[in-house]
């Protein structure tokens, strides 16, 4: 079917992806995935999840192959590849996109319906959790279709809360209440956060390799928003027609609103479509998306509150009555902790340090510990 899998479409986190041929000649694209990226429970989760769906928008798993340690998925063949080849090729929002303005916006409305058949068409309610460029397939006719389910959550129609115990994304399109858990609930709207990153990306006012002076662009560049100001110019390409621009600001407002703060502020993603449907002169400026204070932003990657809670002249905050064994076995698991995340992988412990400073006493761990604060101050 892959010919000795001679030609690779793509690699992903978890596998590979190979064009392959049927004895019929229908051409197929067979993804192969790794045994030790990707656990069995994924790839059940992922052929459960896409067997569940019948939408133009949403990729049609035509078979899969789970044989001892193999484990393979066959889908209909995607001749124009995934979005990000057309968005990452040194595109800016000052030049020109491989891809015409109304391509982009009929593409960015067909994720859009394949997302509302997902959080509303199915028996079950899908939840995605990871949409983004390399989730996105062109057909011939450049219309798109959301794959790679692994990540994908079931949930009740009634309901769409769902856990977050385990639950990982991509960073730039994971929702901020993934990581901060005040927020609000995970749920539908997350998908609708990562879907306005995602059409920031399309119009050329997000780039993901772009380097940016704090955590918080890494949710919202708030740049983009003074650009959308009454009287500024977009800095479009020099060649855009009116209509195009129009098209253009549509996309971006449409993408503000999606990347709102607080899930409850963000539209359903049938409402998504409405407004990317419907005239621009009716959409009202969404309000400025504010994650979280500036003290706390990057406690996203490091909660400092931590080492507050081990400050040696204060017992570990633990709640409620804790014996002093029990004490001094916490302190030790935050400490070992506190040096397996340090922002310079040099300064990270080996797992087999780890392993000796957990078995080891607490008074030589938190010999290790003063070092770390020290660290921590730099915060």
């Amino acid at each position: 079917m892959t010919n000795s899998f001679s030609e690779k479409l793509g690699q992903g986190g978890f596998g590979a992806v190979y064009k392959g041929k049927m004895r019929d000649g229908f051409l197929v694209a067979v993804k192969i995935l790794m045994d030790s990226r990707s656990s069995p429970e994924e790839f059940i989760n992922e052929v459960v999840s896409i067997s569940r769906t019948s939408h133009v928008n949403v990729i049609t798993l035509l078979g899969f192959c789970y044989e001892g340690k193999r484990r393979a998925l066959v889908f209909e063949y995607m001749p124009n590849g995934s979005l990000d080849k057309f968005l990452y090729s040194g595109r800016a929002l000052h030049t020109s996109s491989s891809l015409e303005w109304k391509i982009l916006y009929q593409i960015a409305i067909g994720i859009a319906r394949g997302l509302e058949y997902l959080h509303r068409g199915c028996n079950t309610r899908i939840l995605h959790f990871d949409i983004k460029p390399q989730n996105i397939l062109l057909d011939q006719d450049f219309i798109p279709k959301i794959s790679d389910f692994g990540l994908a959550k079931l949930c009740h129609r009634q309901g769409s809360a769902v856990s977050t115990l385990g639950m990982r994304g991509t960073a730039g399109f994971i929702a901020p209440e993934v990581v901060f858990r005040n927020l609000g609930r995970v749920s539908h709207k997350s998908d609708v956060y990562s879907y306005g990153m995602l059409v920031l990306e399309m119009v050329g006012v997000r780039d993901p390799a772009m380097k940016v002076s704090n955590s918080s662009e890494m949710y919202f560049p708030e740049w983009i928003y003074r650009d959308m100001e009454p009287g500024k110019d977009l800095k479009l390409p020099m060649n855009v027609t009116e209509e195009e621009e129009v098209l253009a600001r549509k996309m971006i407002f449409v993408s503000l609103w999606c990347i709102q703060t607080s899930p409850s502020d963000r539209p359903p993603i049938a409402k998504v479509i409405e407004m990317l449907e419907g005239s621009f002169v009716s959409l009202q400026m969404p309000p400025k998306p504010v994650l979280i204070q500036q003290a706390d932003r990057s406690e996203m990657y490091f909660e400092g509150m931590v080492y507050r809670h081990l400050d040696p002249d204060k017992g570990v905050q633990l709640g409620g009555i804790t014996p002093e064994e029990e004490e001094e076995i916490a302190r030790k698991m935050i400490i070992v902790s506190i040096w397996c995340i340090q922002v310079n992988p040099s300064d990270r412990p080996s797992m087999s340090k780890a392993i000796e400073m957990l078995e080891g006493s607490l008074e030589t761990t938190e010999a290790f510990f003063v070092f770390s604060i020290s660290i921590a101050k730099k915060f």
